[in-house]
């Protein structure tokens, strides 16, 4: 099957500093991956050169077969790249979802009016109120960003995400500074996210790791370790080596 995100001989350099070494990666359509790895292994250099806050030294980056290596971050956005962030962005004093409401409208082009009459785009805020019951939070609509709980705050981000309709989504630790119940709730929500999706979720929790995805690459020191099944990077000597043994002995 063609991939639907791919980087070829993706490196990044800084003078001297290599973060970013010759870096072959495929996220095929549907695909449940994750990318791990110890930190400074370049997982968020890696991300940022796929959505375009980074330009390559060198390589190529092709999303859906066209090479978007130097195309504007919105115009990736545009082509249905999709990205959560590791510390949300949200408009905390504003209501979910008109946050929500943003993102879609900004999607159908109309954004710059939302802010007039939000309420008179009916499908809209249909669209939205109805991305938000699929992530469990149908009853915090008119919740202001600052009052909800942090595991909430990051559906909400996911939320937005999906309003953009993206075909790959890069969940940057979905499950970062999220206590463990909610961390499960949010897991069990990523598992009901549109199949046809492709999702790279980047996340230190290894417990989330194993039970979501279906590949994962192990990314060190700018490298490509590994990349395989939960079973087969969970056997791997090299992988505990570096990370596993890393995340159970602190």
């Amino acid at each position: 099957m063609d991939a639907v995100l791919e980087t070829r001989s993706l490196c990044k350099s800084f003078g001297a500093l290599t973060v970013a070494q010759n870096i072959d990666f495929r996220l095929r359509p549907g695909e449940r991956h994750a990318l791990i790895g110890p930190n400074g292994a370049g997982k968020t250099t890696f991300v940022n050169m796929l959505m375009g806050a980074l330009r390559p030294s060198s390589g190529r980056i092709l999303l859906g077969g066209d090479d978007v290596t130097r195309a504007p971050q919105a115009q990736r956005v545009k082509r249905g790249l999709g990205r959560t962030f590791q510390i949300n962005s949200l408009f905390r004093n504003l209501p979910v979802l008109d946050n929500v409401a943003l993102a879609v409208a900004e999607r159908r082009r109309i954004a710059l009016r939302m802010w007039r009459a939000a309420g008179s785009y009916k499908e809209i805020i249909e669209e939205s109120t109805q991305l938000l019951a699929t992530l469990g939070l149908a009853g915090d609509l008119t919740t202001p960003i600052v009052d909800l709980p942090y595991g909430k705050q990051r559906l909400v981000e996911i939320a937005i995400a999906l309003g953009l309709r993206p075909r790959v989504l890069l969940l940057d630790e979905p499950a970062a500074g999220v206590p463990s119940a909610e961390a499960e709730r949010i897991l069990q929500l990523l598992e009901k996210l549109p199949p046809e999706i492709a999702i790279l979720i980047i996340e230190h929790d290894m417990d989330l790791v194993f039970r979501f995805a279906r590949r994962i690459t192990v990314l060190v020191q700018g490298e490509v370790l590994l990349e395989g099944t939960p079973q087969e990077v969970a056997r791997d000597r090299r992988v505990h080596d570096v990370y596993l043994g890393e995340q159970h002995h602190g």
